[in-house]
């Protein structure tokens, strides 16, 4: 079982530097950060957290930019994966996205976890042009034409939201397949496209049959002929011995800790408590 971090980035408290150092130090795997360009101030669009149009969090309106806090992070580590937890690609130009992308894990080695999401929040998904109907859609060909960017020689790349003639782009990513994992509730719809683009799961904090979900996610893995077995990365249980077994046995690849938001001294001490906590799974 792997740990990792989560920090809700903002414009205050501790930065992703700090954060991912001292995650880094205390034996976490991974680091990861949200993304929100903005919230558009007058919405109809319920939070899945509260129901209705309140945030239950004031730093969705002041996410940091999830690429420039990953590269800030990655400038003060050396092992720790980079993710996004989780990125909007349709927010995006998707072959600039795909630089950005592939540049960060050039430049930290390999480590970068691209976790991406729909988009909940549609009126900040509409803002940016997206058909909110069709973003499934729309995130397949992104995911796909970014793929030749960082694959092919010379890409290209054919679609009804995406297309672009022969092109060389690099860097390309250090790694061979950079990781994809979809960040959506458990439900059968999410999976079918999940196993067709991506590499694993990373789930909401509200699932409430993580067994049931991880037992259809592998049946329909095995149904489209996809070897192994995905990546779950899942946000929010406890790291108790008991709840890590029983994962670890259903599955589960890792645990993702999310971190308070309180002063950097307060949260760098939480980071070096849960650090121990997780040291007896080593």
């Amino acid at each position: 079982m792997r740990f990792g971090i989560t920090l809700f980035t903002s414009d205050r408290g501790i930065t992703p530097a700090q954060a991912a150092a001292a995650a880094e130090e205390s034996g976490f795997s991974s680091f990861y950060v949200p993304e929100h360009t903005h919230i558009p101030a007058s919405r109809e669009t319920a939070h899945p957290a509260t129901g209705d149009a309140s945030l239950p969090d004031d730093r969705y309106m002041r996410t940091l930019d999830p690429w420039v806090g990953l590269a800030m992070a990655a400038a003060v580590t050396e092992q720790i994966r980079l993710g996004t937890c989780v990125a909007l690609p349709l927010e995006h130009d998707p072959i600039t996205l795909a630089k950005t992308i592939a540049s960060l894990d050039h430049l930290s080695g390999g480590r970068v976890v691209l976790g991406a999401g729909f988009g909940w929040n549609l009126e900040e998904m509409r803002d940016h042009g997206v058909d909110t109907t069709r973003r499934r859609t729309m995130l397949r060909e992104y995911v796909e034409a970014m793929r030749a960017l960082w694959t092919d020689d010379q890409a290209s790349y054919a679609g009804e939201f995406v297309s672009f003639g022969p092109a060389w782009a690099w860097p390309k990513p250090t790694q061979a397949r950079l990781p994809l994992l979809l960040g959506a509730s458990g439900t059968e719809r999410a999976f079918s496209w999940l196993v067709r683009s991506a590499e694993g799961w990373l789930s909401t904090p509200r699932e409430e049959d993580v067994e049931g979900s991880v037992q259809m996610l592998n049946r329909m893995w095995d149904d489209a002929g996809r070897e192994g077995r995905p990546e779950i990365v899942l946000l929010g249980p406890k790291a108790d011995e008991e709840t890590v077994t029983t994962l670890e046995k259903i599955g589960v690849t890792e645990i993702m800790i999310g971190l308070p938001d309180r002063e950097a001294t307060e949260v760098l001490d939480y980071i070096a408590r849960r650090g121990e906590q997780i040291r007896q799974f080593a």
